[in-house]
């Protein structure tokens, strides 16, 4: 009896119909650059078709696909690798100190935000708010805030991915967040009086 493998549900012609969007849409969110992400998928196809024969069907084509182009992405990030002071963006946060007093208590505490953070999250005006400030950070501190706070990678698979240790995981991910902070109070809570 001649049993067949599983194999993805249609045909590798098919794949940049049925699962492109998708994937560009993913990349796109973790690169923020139109052409990287497009080479990304590119890659993931030329991947998945090389290695079709050992799609085990264990999961859907497009979450085989998905994990693909998560390596990918890594794959890209590891060889755009920077030095530590880079990735930890020394050059410009002189600012963060004005924020606090000597025994780490706010200085001026940031305004009431006019609205629930439930309720913005909701709406695809902040998100692009909020990539816009994600892409302003450092790209290896973007990258590693998307792993570990977007992306719900552990801080052991973070650090591995990344080559990072963990109290340097911890410093750059509160740096961003100060960052991100920031930003978004700039540029979507205050401006929320505008709706």
């Amino acid at each position: 009896m001649n049993q067949s493998k599983p194999s993805l549900q249609t045909d590798p012609e098919s794949w940049v119909d049925d699962h492109g969007d998708a994937l560009f849409r993913f990349a796109l969110a973790r690169v923020g650059k139109v052409d990287i992400a497009e080479e990304l998928v590119q890659e993931t196809f030329l991947s998945a078709l090389r290695a079709a024969d050992n799609f085990r069907g264990d999961s859907q084509g497009r979450t085989w696909l998905v994990s693909i182009l998560k390596r990918k992405i890594i794959d890209y990030f590891r060889s755009k690798k920077r030095d530590s002071s880079s990735l930890l963006g020394q050059q410009d946060d002189s600012w963060l100190e004005s924020l606090f007093d000597t025994r780490g208590q706010w200085k001026n505490a940031p305004q009431t935000w006019g609205t629930q953070p439930e309720t913005a999250l909701e709406t695809e005006e902040f998100w692009g708010v909020f990539e816009n400030c994600l892409n302003k950070i450092p790209k290896r501190m973007a990258t590693t805030f998307r792993l570990r706070e977007l992306d719900n990678y552990s801080a052991e698979d973070v650090c591995k991915e990344l080559q990072l240790s963990t109290s340097n995981l911890w410093v750059v991910l509160h740096r961003a967040r100060m960052r991100l902070w920031k930003c978004l109070d700039l540029n979507w809570f205050n401006g929320e009086q505008r709706s």
